[in-house]
């Protein structure tokens, strides 16, 4: 990567987008800041900086910010949406949704810079998953599998691109109780409860509420992004957060 590398990062508004924008920034990168609406003040001001309005469940709106961000280096699949709910409770549409923004988007957004990263010989493909896919865990059936789908298509894709010198690796976050995930996920929560398993749900909810165990920051997060882009000899799955990390080594 050179000195005036570019970066595009979905999902900037909070969180880990938002962190992992600001330590590229840091490190002297050009960034191209996605999020549905773009907010002045998130971020401090730059000549380096750009924010752009992107959907990623909606393919016009993928073209038109692609096309607007021009030519960059890496592409940062971080946009995403959480869900902590019985199958039972979740109606196909809530199950769609999840999967339009943290699957389907996450492989059109792939999609759509693929060409200029293999004309040029050179780029890099980070997703941002999570580490709920190293277990099983109650609740998390169509969370985990939107994820999961997203190692397997990440792994697979990366052999793709191999022969063009084009990288694709993994990030995997643990729990982050201190980002507005858990906010972001309620509304779908919310629509999916199901009064036989009440006891249950708030049970676990009181566990995923703990922050006396190990758990993960953004900062954890974006560092782990940053090797992921920078480093070429990374692994093809990086764990980031104390959590992810012991889930990792099990």
């Amino acid at each position: 990567m050179s000195a005036i590398s570019t970066v595009l990062i979905t999902g900037c508004s909070s969180g880990f987008g938002l962190e992992t924008a600001q330590l590229f920034l840091d490190k002297g990168w050009h960034v191209v800041a996605t999020m549905r609406t773009p907010r002045e003040g998130l971020l401090p001001r730059s000549d380096r900086l750009r924010l752009l309005a992107l959907d990623v469940t909606d393919a016009d709106s993928i073209q038109r910010c692609v096309t607007e961000a021009g030519p960059i280096d890496a592409l940062v699949n971080n946009a995403g949406v959480g869900l902590l709910a019985p199958v039972e409770g979740t109606g196909l549409s809530t199950v769609r949704e999840i999967f339009e923004t943290n699957t389907f988007g996450t492989m059109a957004m792939t999609r759509a810079v693929l060409p200029q990263f293999r004309q040029r010989r050179a780029g890099v493909v980070v997703n941002v998953t999570s580490s709920v896919t190293l277990k099983p865990l109650p609740l998390l059936a169509v969370y985990t599998s939107s994820k999961a789908a997203v190692n397997a298509f990440t792994e697979c894709l990366a052999l793709e691109l191999e022969p063009f010198q084009v990288r694709a690796r993994l990030v995997l976050p643990g729990r982050a109780p201190s980002t507005n995930f858990g906010d972001n996920a309620r509304p779908h929560m919310e629509a999916s409860a199901h009064q036989a398993y009440a006891d249950f749900t708030q049970s676990v909810f009181a566990a995923v509420r703990n922050t006396a165990t190990p758990v993960t920051y953004a900062q954890d997060v974006s560092q782990a992004v940053w090797r992921a882009v920078t480093d070429p000899h990374a692994p093809m799955r990086i764990a980031a957060g104390a959590d992810a990390a012991a889930l990792m080594q099990n």
